[in-house]
């Protein structure tokens, strides 16, 4: 089986993700919503992320440098203890939802990533960061569907989790109407030593 040809640019990000467990218990508190408004963009579960830095559409030959990057701040740092909670709309048209716990921790981290972001020399559009998952997006013509649909997030408080690993994501760059997939590079374990088990990633892709 012939391997396709390794692209020569990716769309970048790094990130943290919930566990299993507490994305199944927002999708659960979400079911209404997901019947009730169907025409949203809803985005897929296991696409769900905390951005900590998006990079952009990076060259293909600037991610071994991010990797071993990455992989040494990932192993100095503890794990985060956080939540999900409550939701929200960015411009009405993005609903989201909200992250709870040690967002001081997050603060610090996504800084200290950025940073080592940019003594790789790679460029990007630095962002205030604003903690949450992004869960579905409208269409211009859909004022409503966002506002209403954060509105019945409103009270939702999820259980404390642990966020453990520090996650390189590609996503595709595809400009048709699909929806974006996104797909782990590479992960680290929080705390776990380059090199011993667990702790310098798993590649994701050949």
């Amino acid at each position: 089986m012939d391997v396709p040809p390794e692209p020569s640019t990716r769309r970048v990000f790094v990130a943290l993700a919930p566990p299993d467990e507490a994305k199944d218990e927002l999708a659960r508190v979400l079911q209404p919503s997901y019947a009730r408004y169907p025409q949203l963009r809803w985005n897929r579960i296991e696409d769900w992320h905390i951005t900590l830095a998006f990079l952009g559409e990076l060259p293909s030959t600037a991610v071994p440098l991010l990797r071993s990057v990455l992989a040494g701040r990932a192993a100095s740092h503890p794990a985060l203890h956080l939540g999900l909670r409550g939701g929200g709309a960015f411009d009405g048209r993005l609903l989201w939802s909200g992250i709870d716990g040690d967002l001081a921790g997050l603060h610090l981290l996504a800084a200290d990533v950025r940073e080592l972001v940019r003594s790789c020399g790679i460029e990007f559009t630095e962002r205030p960061l604003r903690p949450h998952l992004t869960l579905a997006r409208s269409r211009r013509d859909d004022p409503l569907s966002v506002p209403e649909a954060a509105a019945g997030l409103a009270g939702f408080v999820g259980r404390p989790w642990r966020a453990e690993r520090l996650h390189l994501v590609g996503s595709n760059i595809s400009r048709g109407p699909g929806p974006i997939r996104y797909r782990d590079i590479e992960a680290w374990r929080f705390g776990a030593a380059v090199g011993a088990p667990g702790g310098d990633g798993a590649p994701a892709e050949p």
